[in-house]
């Protein structure tokens, strides 16, 4: 028989076996199963809602663990620190210069950033003056400010000055030798927080009139370089629960500054001088805060001098979505400590916070 003949009856069950499905005749391969297989759409990453008062004081905070951390960047504010007159004394009694930031420093160092209004100079061999309003502090206190992490020290105030220009210029030195930023008297900072871009600029509206023009130039200036301008402020009647001017000392009223700071283009307003914490406002959504009170300083004579609170912005990307007020006091002529407490002395700082930022926005 010829073999040849045979060939092509051997070839075709060869080529009908491998033509059958891998997974019988109904079945498919694995991996066109696995193609075919609808893919669970992710659930997006939420954004966070827009600022509000209830968001600030009330129960409508937004949940930070909801959201991406990676675009998280928190700074961290405070009051007046002046480490001068009976803080300064009272460092250098206890021997321990980091006396005035033991019981907050752990608070302060967890943000990324720590930006503080340093409302005195900081010289060699200032002398221990318990009255007056002359101020400064002794150039070691730098060593708290190390200790409590300040990144960013605004120096816009009408106390900084006070040893002249030789002081200005010392403390100026002296917080460049230590990596402290400095926003106020001209100068401006910019810091990278994971490649977003904070700019914090200073100005002084006490024994002054705040120049508009320069504010303006001030933030054009920065604004190309930065995703986010901060700018603190010097200004208002002290010991005031709203936010006036005072006259013949700080000639400004601080609603209008602070509005015309954000149409120039800021994205947060902190307020300082007043001695007594005072309201929020929310504006053409940005926030003004208008005094944080006290941190550092003598001023045991009243309740609210001696109190201040601590504020936690929190950013999301570029955006400001969450802010926290934690409440202090001071005891000793130097040393704040928190106010935790849910129905107390913090409680009514806070309360009466929220209760002047609601009379604010409705007036």
């Amino acid at each position: 028989m010829n073999r040849l003949g045979l060939l092509p009856l051997l070839i075709l069950p060869l080529l009908a076996s491998c033509s059958a499905p891998v997974g019988g005749p109904t079945g498919s391969s694995p991996v066109a199963a696995l193609a075919a297989t609808p893919k669970p759409t992710p659930t997006p990453t939420p954004t966070p809602p827009p600022l509000s008062l209830a968001s600030i004081f009330g129960g409508d905070k937004p949940d930070l663990a909801q959201y991406d951390p990676s675009q998280i960047r928190v700074i961290t504010a405070t009051g007046d620190v002046i480490p001068a007159r009976d803080v300064n004394y009272e460092t250098v009694v206890h021997h321990d210069w980091l006396y005035p930031w033991r019981q907050t420093a752990d608070y302060l160092k967890a943000s990324d950033l720590l930006f503080i209004n340093l409302e005195s100079p900081l010289i060699k061999n200032c002398p221990i003056i318990r009255t007056g309003f002359k101020f400064c502090g002794d150039a070691r206190a730098i060593t708290g400010l190390d200790y409590a992490g300040v990144n960013v020290a605004n120096l816009a105030n009408n106390h900084l000055t006070n040893f002249g220009p030789a002081g200005t210029n010392e403390t100026q030195i002296l917080l460049s030798k230590h990596g402290i930023g400095l926003s106020g008297l001209g100068l401006y900072e910019i810091r990278n927080i994971r490649g977003v871009k904070f700019a914090f600029l200073g100005f002084n509206g006490v024994g002054t009139h705040i120049d508009r023009a320069e504010l303006k130039r001030e933030i054009d200036l920065v604004r190309p370089q930065a995703d986010v301008v901060i700018v603190a402020f010097h200004w208002g009647k002290e010991y005031e629960l709203m936010p006036i001017a005072g006259p013949g000392i700080a000639p400004d009223n601080p609603r209008e500054i602070g509005h015309l700071a954000i149409d120039d283009g800021a994205d947060l307003v902190i307020g300082n001088h007043p001695h007594w914490v005072q309201p929020v406002e929310i504006y053409n959504g940005r926030l003004i805060t208008y005094a944080h009170g006290n941190f550092i300083f003598d001023q045991m004579w009243s309740q609210e001098t001696r109190e201040g609170v601590v504020g936690r912005y929190t950013f999301y990307g570029t955006r400001l979505v969450r802010v926290d007020y934690r409440p202090l006091v001071i005891d000793n002529y130097a040393q704040p400590r928190w106010l935790d407490d849910a129905s107390g002395e913090g409680k009514a700082i806070i309360d009466r916070m929220a209760t002047a930022s609601a009379q604010l926005a409705g007036g």
